[in-house]
């Protein structure tokens, strides 16, 4: 005889067995559907840009993503900034599908004649590219249009300064190609280890490449003023070890009369980071 066993004389029959305690289970399930019906669908923050290409002059359009109705959610480190729903560096790169020019929408109009000519020579005589077909880049396909616009800027001769940034930007991509294969229920650990080492490799360049440019080149440099460059130098040397230099410019930063108050207290908490870092490599 159950608890509420004779409900039915009260004319409450249908509540004889009513659980006393809702499933834990059913509650989680319910959240994790409301939380999965909240989500920011990636296809609803892009859309179709058109553009024509400088180097063959045919028309197209590539996905942008819509900055105005992306949540930011934060920035890491070396100031990528991380969006609900999409990974914003996936929609950087605007390649031409008829020729195989790319670059980063910031340069993708400003070539000259004789970097166009260098373009088709050596990449539209001998690439093969895939239709595009599907709401959303994927992550391959993205990498693709990366290495498409690195490979692009190297044969154009392109300034040291946006051969630096395109790797930036190409580490960003890989790190957030990583995030999302981590959350998988079965990670590919290769894979992932595979991306682990292009990151690296690509941030190395960046740092180098920065460098050089932070050294020949006027600002601002890929969009950034002088002491974004140095924070993003100081957090690229500390990755790499290069203490003495991290120390230098960030030091140089909160003591700047131009910098704002915000990249000044990054750069505060990034100089204890790397003190700390020093202070273990030293041990």
């Amino acid at each position: 005889m159950g608890i509420l066993s004779g409900l039915k004389s009260l004319g409450l029959g249908s509540l004889e067995n009513v659980s006393l305690f809702e499933e834990p289970k059913k509650k989680e399930t319910e959240k994790a559907e409301q939380a999965a019906a909240l989500k920011v669908a990636e296809k609803d923050l892009v859309y179709d840009r058109s553009f024509v290409c400088p180097v063959c002059d045919c028309s197209f359009t590539a996905k942008i993503m819509k900055s105005n109705k992306a949540k930011l959610l934060g920035t890491d480190a070396d100031l990528r900034a991380r969006y609900e729903g999409i990974d914003a560096a996936k929609y950087e790169v605007v390649m031409c599908p008829v020729c195989g020019y790319a670059a980063l929408m910031r340069y993708f109009t400003g070539i000259t004649s004789g970097q166009a000519k260098l373009i088709r020579e050596k990449i539209s005589q001998s690439v093969r590219i895939k239709p595009h077909d599907g709401e959303i880049y994927s992550y391959e396909e993205a990498l693709q249009r990366y290495k498409l616009a690195l490979v692009g800027a190297v044969v154009k001769h392109a300034k040291t300064s946006e051969r630096a940034y395109i790797c930036l930007k190409y580490a960003w991509l890989t790190r957030g190609y990583m995030e999302s294969l981590q959350e998988e229920d079965q990670p590919d650990e290769k894979l992932i280890e595979e991306l682990r080492g292009q990151e690296n490799e690509l941030l190395e360049h960046a740092y180098k490449g920065l460098k050089e440019a932070r050294q020949t080149e006027m600002f601002p440099m890929c969009g950034m003023n002088e002491v974004t460059v140095d924070y993003l130098l100081a957090v690229l040397g500390a990755r790499f070890q290069d203490f003495e230099m991290s120390i230098k410019l960030l030091s140089s930063i909160i003591t700047s009369r131009s910098a704002n108050p915000r990249i000044k207290d990054k750069a505060r908490e990034m100089k204890d980071h790397v003190m700390r870092e020093m202070k273990k490599n030293q041990e």
